[in-house]
């Protein structure tokens, strides 16, 4: 579970400024959507594994953020698949144990993974270095099986220290280099100042924070998917 260290920062800091707070603008991507384009083409298995920002804990059924991520993608025209492997409590070294398995019990192998982990690493004040390198394996492995990855980046609360946040907040710019993989620089970005999109543990996102999330960051992971499995359809 990401824990309530991080996620409470946002209500913290709106406290801080008084109770008097600026109407909050509207979720990212809400507004002016675009028209839903036809659904093509081949299905496209998408695997979301990660902890439990994309568990969707504390969400109803058909709120996380992997099922919103396929809604979102088939809206663009991609008849995506996105499978949920999101399990709250990991850590990248859970991750990794648990990666080769997930992969090999798919129907049919991910067009593309999208990984978010890392977080209760940081929380847990897990060396920096096991974490990079726990990622590293398991993009090691994606690319052994040749399948594209999105990394969903984390970074460091400021009580982590200064030292601490610039080696952890460089770990996921760094693995997107030398992997090859599509980033998302910080996962958590549409949310942080928002905490009517916190649920009441002001831990995790609420429905619509899942919203604002898919809106953030669904055009980098169509973008990844290779053009013959999530070409668009012709207009």
């Amino acid at each position: 579970m990401i824990a309530r260290i991080f996620l409470a920062l946002p209500a913290l800091a709106l406290a801080a400024c008084g109770s008097e707070a600026p109407p909050a603008p509207p979720p990212a991507g809400a507004a002016s959507a675009p028209a839903d384009l036809p659904v093509m083409g081949d299905e496209v298995p998408v695997l979301a594994f990660g902890d439990s920002l994309l568990a969707g804990y504390g969400l109803d059924d058909g709120e996380s953020y992997p099922a919103k991520l396929e809604a979102a993608l088939r809206s663009r025209g991609v008849n995506a698949r996105v499978v949920n492997a999101g399990v709250s409590g990991d850590t990248t070294a859970d991750g990794l144990r648990r990666l080769e398995f997930t992969l090999n019990s798919q129907n049919k192998a991910p067009a593309l993974v999208v990984i978010s982990l890392g977080g209760n690493d940081m929380l847990r004040g897990l060396p920096v270095e096991e974490t990079r390198n726990n990622l590293d394996a398991m993009l090691d492995e994606l690319s052994e099986r040749g399948i594209p990855v999105v990394l969903l980046g984390m970074l460091a609360a400021p009580n982590m220290g200064k030292d601490y946040a610039s080696r952890f907040n460089a770990i996921y710019p760094a693995m997107a280099r030398k992997h090859n993989a599509a980033l998302v620089p910080f996962f958590l970005q549409a949310v942080m100042d928002r905490p009517d999109l916190l649920q009441d543990d002001r831990i995790h996102p609420t429905a619509a924070g899942i919203e604002a999330m898919v809106g953030d960051t669904v055009d980098t992971v169509a973008d990844a998917i290779p053009a013959e499995e999530g070409a668009a359809p012709p207009r």
